[in-house]
């Protein structure tokens, strides 16, 4: 099999709609932040989130000596803070921002929603980290909360309209059989 082309991988993994967050950690009195996008809930119990890091990037090392960080969703009109933290911010001045003291780590005031984690392991996957954290605190933000979302290598506002419903699907298709795992809610 010839190799995935990085450019094309990434074009069509930009397909995939994210919300967008600044992860933020404090070691030796110093706030480190970092925008990602690679995130996701792990488990309910207990719960864990993850995020990926690249190897090279600053906040790799600071995580490793770090006891814990937070998870802060950004808003849609924070779409500068998110520039800022994955360093592609060209004015003198920093856009406005202010982190507060909270549980584990500073949590990113005016944000929409955050999560405090404790880090409890770090995994080897490619040339990123994988950051797993134990959620030991939430904090949601004052409505409205709106996210801001990353599309196709854009920021994007979701629309709060009603939209049509997807094409049906021609019946004249060979039939499928689906399968789910159910789960005990008990």
């Amino acid at each position: 099999m010839p190799p995935i082309d990085p450019k094309l991988f990434r074009q069509t993994v930009g397909q995939f709609p994210t919300g967008v967050s600044v992860i933020a950690t404090e070691v030796d009195g110093e706030i480190h932040g970092m925008t990602v996008n690679a995130l996701t809930s792990l488990s309910l119990n207990p719960t864990l989130m993850l995020f990926c890091v690249d190897k090279r990037a600053k906040m790799a090392e600071f995580l490793q000596r770090a006891k814990g960080f937070s998870i802060n969703f950004l808003r849609e009109d924070q779409q500068a803070l998110s520039t800022y933290f994955a360093g592609g911010w060209k004015e003198q001045s920093p856009p406005s921002f202010r982190f507060v003291p909270w549980e584990s780590a500073p949590r990113l005031e005016g944000c929409a929603a955050a999560l405090a984690c404790l880090v409890q392991q770090t995994l080897e996957g490619g040339d990123h980290w994988i950051i797993i954290g134990e959620v030991v605190a939430l904090h949601s933000g004052v409505e409205p909360r709106h996210p801001l979302v990353f599309h196709s290598g854009k920021y994007r506002k979701l629309n709060r309209d009603e939209v049509e419903s997807a094409p049906e699907i021609d019946e004249t298709h060979t039939d499928i059989r689906v399968f789910y795992d159910p789960w005990d809610e008990g």
